[in-house]
């Protein structure tokens, strides 16, 4: 890319694709400097069905997003959701050779790589493995093992699993629409990205992110993540059950959902009426607002409930697991009418709406900063992180060449220089990074 401080989120959802564009601004917040939108078409509850569609569909958006940003768009970083996606708790340990040596990054990716050898379904694949803490020695709750000494290293880990043939297939969408792949994000992830704050993050909250195919939840306690999950309903649902309820066209029903759709039946008065004009001549349809929100309560209820019981399986209701920020709503369902009211209803907890303009720059487009669009934020902040960390690796690459070159050339008056420059800490790379990799490995060897 010509002008490498520009990243590209592309959110692959069910209802539609997004692509942003952004680039860090000098205070350090993202400025987006163009969107592009299209419906999707190939993809069901966030798992690409039919590849061509999808294709189509990213091209759509990347060309809006270029025009109306005048930049070229090379490599995107993509998300990753769907109903294929679950997340398991694990134990592991590893027995050091020499508990005289100081515990060390190597040490922490044996550790890590044995988790990958677990056994999974047929077609499954570790994606993410996040430490939670970690034991030396049967001393607990050690957060940052690195430079401690010991004998027994031992972690719990947070493993998330999804088919790599699911991931595969977006990889695949987005080489042949011209793109490289830059990145793989897990979408729960760059939601919550986007729309926490670090506070949050470290009191306690579960983070619900209600899409068209697929409501996603991430919950996050001490700064760390400890629980995701992938719910296969979403907005969809809802407008599904409006169209079969009050026997109307698909595109009738949305339009229903979005203008006068309601979580709360108690809100609307039984003489509030909406027509819809009837097909090709038939006579219009006249629909109550309170059945309409009857409609959607049931089906929300039945989102929120399936969201709680998640909530409860991470051990919300243990003392020293509370979540004490309660839930944050995003994505498009969270715009619904008086849903905040009833998640806090159902499930006792404080919540608030996510919008992302915590990380954007000040004079962002108010429409950008809609729920709708937390992941598409969060991924491009994501791929602006990635871009840092290849910057600072190869910085501090050039910086041992040189000084390698200094030694060898043994000029005296080099000899004080090196102390000069501060040793550069080497970033870990996560396993989404790898994962990409081996997604464009796989690519290009099936070419």
């Amino acid at each position: 890319m010509e002008n490498n401080k520009i990243s590209v989120g592309l959110d692959v959802g069910t209802t539609k694709i997004v692509a942003m564009i952004g680039r860090k601004n000098d205070y350090g917040k993202a400025e987006i400097l163009g969107i592009g939108r299209a419906k999707s078409l190939g993809v069901h509850r966030g798992v690409v069905n039919n590849i061509t569609q999808t294709i189509q569909s990213i091209q759509q958006a990347i060309q809006e997003a270029e025009a109306e940003s005048g930049q070229k768009i090379e490599e995107v970083t993509v998300g990753i959701a769907g109903q294929h996606i679950r997340s398991l708790q694990h134990s592991d340990y590893i027995t050091r050779a020499n508990s005289e040596v100081v515990i060390d990054e190597e040490d922490i990716d044996r550790l890590i790589n044995q988790v990958h050898k677990l056994v999974m379904l047929p077609g499954e694949e570790i994606i993410h493995v996040l430490p939670q803490e970690y034991k030396i020695d049967g001393q607990a709750e050690i957060k940052e093992p690195i430079g401690m000494y010991g004998g027994r290293l031992e972690a719990n880990f947070h493993v998330v699993v999804g088919q790599v043939s699911s991931i595969r297939n977006i990889g695949r969408c987005v080489k042949s629409s011209g793109l490289e792949l830059e990145g793989i994000t897990l979408e729960p992830l760059a939601s919550a990205n986007a729309v926490l704050s670090q506070e949050e993050k470290e009191a306690g909250v579960a983070l619900i992110d209600i899409g068209g195919g697929t409501t996603d939840l991430a919950v996050f306690k001490d700064g760390i993540i400890r629980h995701t999950a992938v719910i296969p309903f979403g907005g969809n649902v809802i407008t599904e059950d409006i169209k079969e309820g009050c026997s109307i066209i698909e595109k009738q029903a949305e339009l229903l959902k979005i203008k006068f759709g309601s979580a709360w039946p108690g809100e609307n008065k039984d003489n509030e009426i909406v027509s819809i004009p009837g097909l090709r001549g038939r006579e219009p349809k006249e629909i109550t607002l309170k059945n309409l929100s009857k409609i959607i309560h049931a089906r929300v209820v039945e989102i929120v409930e399936q969201v709680y019981v998640e909530i409860k399986n991470y051990g919300h209701e243990e003392q020293k697991k509370k979540l004490i920020a309660g839930i944050v709503l995003t994505g498009g369902g969270a715009q619904l009418k008086h849903l905040k009211q009833l998640v806090e209803y159902i499930t006792g907890m404080d919540t608030r709406i996510g919008f992302p303009n915590e990380h954007l720059a000040g004079d962002s487009d108010e429409e950008i900063a809609s729920p709708l669009y937390a992941t598409a934020v969060g991924l491009v902040m994501d791929g602006l992180k990635r871009q840092e960390r290849k910057r600072i690796e190869k910085a501090a690459a050039q910086v041992e060449e040189e000084n390698l070159q200094n030694m060898e050339a043994e000029a005296p008056e080099i000899e004080e220089e090196p102390e000069l420059i501060p040793p550069t800490k080497k970033e870990r790379r996560t396993f989404l990074d790898k994962l990409t990799e081996r997604v464009k490995d796989f690519l290009d060897n099936a070419e």
